[in-house]
């Protein structure tokens, strides 16, 4: 059970370097059309051409998967048992409304990741769906693409209202995986719990407020 815990602490932590990198390059989208193409486009073309992203990539891939699995594993046998809290090891320690649901915030999690995966990797990466037009190196136009499904409602909706679990998740996972991997200074964990939340807030609303202000450009 350790050794799991400690895998879910680990793809958690790298996954949440990658959100930062994630809403960074979004951001990109918020400024005017010429500008935001450019910058958007080259962004992905590094991205796609660029060997130690490719590699970064692939290390992606795995960490959700793993973080999922092991997620799933470390839940399901926490219930069973009904003895352990996730990631709470103190009997006395009070557990959030978010711990004590890191099981629904990551289902409702995986299901937005599955959906972003379809709308937007599988029509760049695949090229499976509507078709779009190609940027000045004859590159599927990445810019095209998320910014037509930023300017569908029910995608807007969807993707702004599941950043409210993703904020959640966010504000009790990083504190978790720190405990996990054994950070337990009493004045530590209070700075790391402000941290943590502070955290949560900018990736949350970042993320949702984004699609938002592209629809209405």
């Amino acid at each position: 059970m350790f050794y799991r815990k400690n895998i879910i602490a680990v793809t958690g932590m790298f996954l949440c370097v990658f959100l930062i990198v994630h809403l960074s390059a979004n951001a990109i989208l918020l400024f005017p059309e010429t500008t935001a193409r450019t910058l958007y486009n080259s962004y992905s073309t590094t991205l796609r051409e660029s060997i130690v992203i490719k590699i970064v990539a692939y290390l992606l891939y795995l960490s959700i998967i793993f973080h999922v699995v092991y997620a799933a594993i470390v839940t399901y046998k926490n219930r069973r048992s009904k003895k352990d809290k996730y990631i709470m090891n103190h009997k006395h320690e009070t557990s959030s409304w978010a711990s004590q649901n890191m099981g629904l915030l990551g289902v409702l999690i995986l299901i937005f990741i599955v959906v972003h995966l379809v709308n937007f990797w599988a029509r760049v990466k695949l090229g499976i769906g509507e078709k779009v037009g190609l940027d000045a190196y004859g590159n599927i136009d990445v810019y095209e693409v998320t910014y037509s499904l930023f300017h569908n409602i029910y995608y807007v909706l969807f993707y702004s209202v599941l950043m409210i679990p993703l904020g959640f998740h966010l504000h009790h996972g990083l504190q978790s995986a720190f405990k996990t991997l054994g950070f337990y200074h009493k004045k530590g964990l209070a700075v790391l719990a402000k941290i943590s939340l502070i955290y949560a807030i900018i990736m949350s609303i970042g993320f949702a407020i984004i699609p938002v202000i592209v629809y209405f450009k």
